[in-house]
């Protein structure tokens, strides 16, 4: 039974996802898991006829405002590669005490964020009819704080990671608790750090040379995620993700490590080189 939507496209009633609202780039959706948390994609058209696509998360950052321009600038991508992109959207305050940086660090509160967005993953699996098990993810700045993160906790859900700008990094260190180090993972989140599994993932780290702002990233005693050897990593943010590629370096991980010259803090301009290793590692991927 086909019926016409109020955008005047025609939708047919028997396919979940074949309203204007839901290819192309789609409307914003809550998450049925959890609905203060919401997600828009980009869905590539030919998903409609059953074509398999891969699928790419891209987290925002501290604004929340890239999220768009993330799903928006990586729709062409997407619609040449036959990928579907995912953008989360974590709320500053969603616990109602105006916290900003929670999603940053997985946990907040009795908010697991990186469950969230797994839950998200698992909703557009099944409405897309897609096999997602595995996907790709970029981050920059606040996003950036994410996606390593992510890889660390959860490797085996990742073809690969593009991680760009964090603030702040954990280091692969069994001697420091989380967020620092990873020592208490078993306890805090229920989960063991799988070197191998981590050492599968091609990972991209992206900085520019001059992103040399410390105001925002330097912890302080008073700062609501200050712990000990919190800026011990480096004092900006080039200095602190090439210590996290070293880090992922030592675990075993190939890391194509990019200091873009005479950039400052600007995702735009990360975007682009984003795209370049996520294209050749589908290449290498769909080539076996």
């Amino acid at each position: 039974m086909n019926t016409t939507s109020p955008r005047g496209a025609v939708a047919d009633l028997s396919n979940p996802f074949s309203s204007s609202y839901d290819l192309g780039n789609t409307a914003i959706f809550a998450c049925k898991a959890d609905p203060r948390f919401h997600y828009c994609l980009y869905v590539p058209p030919e998903v409609r006829d059953g074509v398999a696509v891969d699928l790419l998360v891209a987290v925002h950052g501290s604004s929340r405002d890239s999220f768009l321009e993330f799903r928006n600038g990586f729709a062409p991508f997407g619609r040449w590669n036959r990928v579907a992109v995912l953008c989360p959207v974590f709320p500053i305050g969603v616990r109602g005490d105006g916290a900003r940086h929670g999603y940053k660090y997985m946990q907040e509160g009795d908010i697991r964020y990186d469950r969230v967005l797994l839950s998200m993953v698992a909703e557009v699996s099944e409405k897309y009819r897609q096999d997602w098990r595995k996907f790709a993810m970029f981050g920059f700045s606040g996003g950036g704080h994410f996606t390593h993160r992510f890889a660390i906790l959860h490797p085996k859900s990742l073809w690969a990671a593009s991680i760009g700008s964090p603030g702040s990094v954990t280091l692969l260190d069994s001697t420091r608790d989380w967020w620092v180090g990873i020592r208490d993972l078993p306890e805090r989140f229920g989960i063991h750090f799988d070197r191998e599994a981590l050492a599968a993932v091609p990972v991209q780290m992206i900085v520019g040379d001059a992103d040399l702002e410390t105001w925002e990233i330097t912890h302080k005693p008073d700062g609501p995620h200050w712990m000990d050897g919190a800026n011990d990593a480096g004092q900006n943010r080039p200095e602190r993700i090439q210590a996290l590629a070293r880090a992922f370096e030592a675990a075993g991980v190939k890391v194509q490590l990019e200091l873009m010259p005479g950039v400052s803090h600007e995702r735009a301009k990360a975007v682009p080189r984003a795209q370049d290793f996520l294209a050749n590692v589908l290449s290498t991927m769909r080539s076996r």
